[in-house]
Parts: structure tokens; sequence; C-alpha cells
């Protein structure tokens, strides 16, 4: 096992040597050689800066804040790195917690808002016990210093390796993330089929971020992807369902999954829709997932607020329907039949993402509306308006009348039902006069008088 582990590192330790001209000399530009300006800069990210650097420590920001700065993007999160240790940052900043094993980090609080400050990590040493890699090349824990030369190397995309220097407003560039960025590149340092087995998850961060920067991803990194995306299994379920959320709830679903799908990650994620989107309609892939990923888009694009209980409940819908069909045709009721289908399904579905409790019992609560906006007449449309997800179902039975996965007629009486006073309710919901005329006339009609004979007959 020692060898195995040996083995990679000398790997990773190689790719950093192969390469070492380009990053032994930083390019360095000036302030009037990129676009940043300190006024785009988090206040409080700035005094994070400003305060390691009056310290005696060196202070940049780094990685995806620098890169969208310079897209003119405002960056989600401000990252800083120094050559300051965890002990030292936690020193300098009382607001401050240490967090990670992976990576020691520090996580400075100001209010609602936490700059994320690392410290510069080092190459990989074989004989240093603070860096652990599983038998495929895996890091599990790597809390290595050393220099930002060194730094450089442990990041993933060229794109995301450039150092913001605060003392003179600089842009550190090692690795040659500028000339990819003007490219719209987006390439790994080092050898792309090491650096994936070292992270597999860097594929799924490829796609995400070429599709979020409209970036293309460099044909060297392309292959591997397609050799290894079966090795993202190996990472926990409670990791990639975090990373799905990222890729979904951003507001480029539609092209995220068309990505995965060509890369061949998406079955990792999705294995029972992925079967199931294996029988095509018309040559098509399912209509409903399709609408249910642009929808989430134009939400996101309008403001408004998306739920991934909503959007996996679409993902799963196919592979659900699919199994309590087969047990229906067993003779199982259809209820116990979707019940149970259900339960399978998401069974099999948290060892790949494991979506919290929460999620699963509101996927469950959508499923489970959907046969009973079948019943129109009677207090029964009335008692499914107060139920807490109706709205949820309702929508999702629009998106299945819209996809030809239900009667459009039913998703129209439920819109004017809903959206009708209580007296209008009461009208949509009696049942048609003449049957009840008939059923009254059925119920009171007199049978008619026998003559019974008397006993003395």
């Amino acid at each position: 096992m020692r060898a195995i582990l040996n083995f990679f590192k000398k790997i990773i330790k190689g790719t950093k040597s192969e390469a070492a001209p380009v990053a032994t000399n930083g390019k360095i530009y000036s302030r009037s050689e990129h676009t940043i300006s300190r006024s785009q800069i988090s206040e409080n990210a700035l005094k994070v800066l400003y305060r390691l650097q009056k310290e005696g420590f060196d202070a940049y920001l780094v990685g995806g804040c620098v890169r969208d700065l310079l897209l003119g993007r405002e960056p989600k999160d401000f990252d800083v790195v120094t050559n300051a240790d965890p002990e030292q940052i936690k020193k300098v900043f009382r607001n401050c917690r240490l967090i990670g094993r992976r990576f020691r980090l520090a996580h400075v609080h100001f209010g609602r808002e936490i700059i994320e400050v690392a410290t510069f990590r080092g190459a990989s040493d074989a004989d240093n016990n603070k860096q652990v890699l599983d038998k495929e090349g895996r890091l599990l824990r790597d809390n290595i210093y050393g220099t930002i030369e060194e730094d450089v190397w442990r990041r993933d995309f060229t794109v995301n390796a450039l150092y913001y220097n605060i003392k003179d407003f600089s842009v550190v560039d090692y690795v040659g993330g500028m000339d990819d960025h003007k490219m719209a590149s987006l390439k790994l340092i080092g050898d792309p089929a090491t650096r994936f087995r070292e992270d597999p998850v860097r594929m799924l961060r490829a796609v995400r971020f070429a599709v979020k920067l409209g970036f293309n991803i460099h044909p060297d990194c392309e292959k591997p992807m397609h050799d290894l995306a079966g090795i993202l299994a190996s990472i926990p379920s409670a990791r990639l369902y975090d990373e799905t959320l990222k890729l979904f709830l951003s507001g480029y679903a539609l092209q995220t999954f068309e990505m995965l799908r060509h890369y061949g990650l998406f079955k990792v994620l999705f294995p029972s829709t992925e079967a199931s989107l294996s029988v095509e309609a018309d040559g098509f892939p399912r209509l409903l997932l399709i609408k249910a990923l642009e929808n989430s888009d134009n939400r996101i694009a309008l403001g408004k607020t998306v739920t991934a209980y909503f959007l996996f409940a679409a993902f799963l819908w196919e592979p659900v329907q699919i199994l309590a069909k087969k047990k229906m045709t067993r003779g199982e009721p259809e209820f116990i039949a979707y019940q149970e289908a259900a339960n399978e399904v998401l069974s099999r579905q948290v060892k790949s993402t494991a979506m919290p409790k929460h999620i699963t019992m509101a996927m469950r609560e959508v499923w489970s509306l959907q046969p009973k906006f079948n019943i129109r007449l009677g207090s029964k449309p009335s008692r499914l308006l107060t139920h807490p997800r109706f709205r949820a179902g309702y929508d999702f039975l629009l998106l299945r009348a819209e996809t030809g996965g239900v009667d459009p007629e039913i998703a129209e009486w439920w819109t004017r039902y809903h959206l009708a006073d209580e007296n209008e309710q009461r009208k949509m919901t009696q049942p048609p006069r003449n049957a009840s005329a008939a059923k009254r006339k059925r119920t009171y009609r007199r049978k008619p008088k026998v003559d019974t004979p008397s006993p003395d007959a």
C-alpha cells in the first residue's frame, strides 16, 4: 500500500516539474494591464487583505473571485490566500474560526459574510504524512504549506490560479491563466488524468465553469473526462449532492444537463434517470425533464426562487412511473404501486447523491398528489387545496400536462378551480344535475305493492 501511495505522489510531483519553467517566472500584470478595481471588491475582503499585510504577511485574492472580476461579474465569494499559517491567521483575527480536515482553512466572520483565508499549499512530498491519498490517487488529506510558487500547482484550472496582490494591485499569473481567460478556454494545471484522479469532482467543476462562463473545455481535458467518468462514484454521496445543487440551481441547468450526459457524468449522479432516458420517444429525451430544467433556468433569470425537491422530483418521475406500472401489472393497487416505487427509486438514488430527508419527503408528497388531481367531485378537491404541497403538486401537474403526461383538460379545470371563489368552487364540484336527479329517482322510487294472502285463505 505504501508503494502505491508513493507512486501516485511521484506522478503529481512529476507533473509539477514538467511545467516548472512556466511557473518559476510568474508574469505580473500591473494595474493598468487589467480591469480589476478595489471598488469591485468586498469591503470585508479588503479589511482582511490589509490587516494581513499590516501584520507582515503576504495577502492575495485568488480563484473564482479574480476570474469573475476580470469578466466584469460580481463574485459570489472572496477567497484570500496568504503565507500565514492557520494558527497565525487566528491570532490576527478574533472573529476567526478554523475549519476543515482535508484542507485546514480559516473563516473570518463579518456578520453574514465569511471571508475564507487559506495558507499557501506546498509541493507534495512522498515522505510527508500530512498528505494522504487513496489507492486511486484521490487526495484524502492535504495540509502541506508552502510558497505562492508551489501553491499555484495545487489549484485546478489555469483561470482559477490568478492572484490579485493587494500590495501593488497587480495580477500574478504563473500558468498562463490570463491567456486562457482571453481565449475562453478551461484548462487544467498539470496532467489532466492525474488531476481528475486526485479529485474526480473536478470533472463536475469543469462542466459547471464551462457552462457558467461560456468557456470551452480544452481538448486535453476532454478525453480523460470521457474515460474517467466512472471514478466519480468513489466520491461520498453527500459531497455529490452538494455539487448537484451547484450544477442545477445556478441558472444553467439545461446546458449543464446536456454537457453532463455528453461526458457520461450524469449517469453517475442519477443512474435511474439515465436508464429511463436511454429509451427515447421519437428520438428525443423525455420532455418533462427538459421542460423542468428550462422552467428552473427561467425562474432564476427572473430573480425567482427555485426548489431542489421540485426539480429532483422531475428527474426521478419517469423511473417511478416505469417501476409503478410494472407493479400494477402484477396486480398491485395503483396507490400502493406508486408508493413502493417511490421508496425503491429514492433508496437507490440516495446512494449516488445523498438527498436530505426533507428533500425526499417533499418529493414523495409531490408525486403522491398527482393521482388525487383526477378526483374533481365532492369534498376532496377543497381538501386538496389546503395541502401544504398543493402549489408544488399543481405546478407539477401543469408540467405533466404541457409535456403530454396527463390530459390538459384536468390541468385547465384545476387552474379554474383554485382561482375561483367559494361559491363557484362548490358548483364546479357538484355532480351534473341530470345525474343527481336520476340518482334521486332511483333512491326514492316506490316498489309496487304486492298483495299477501291471509293465513285463513
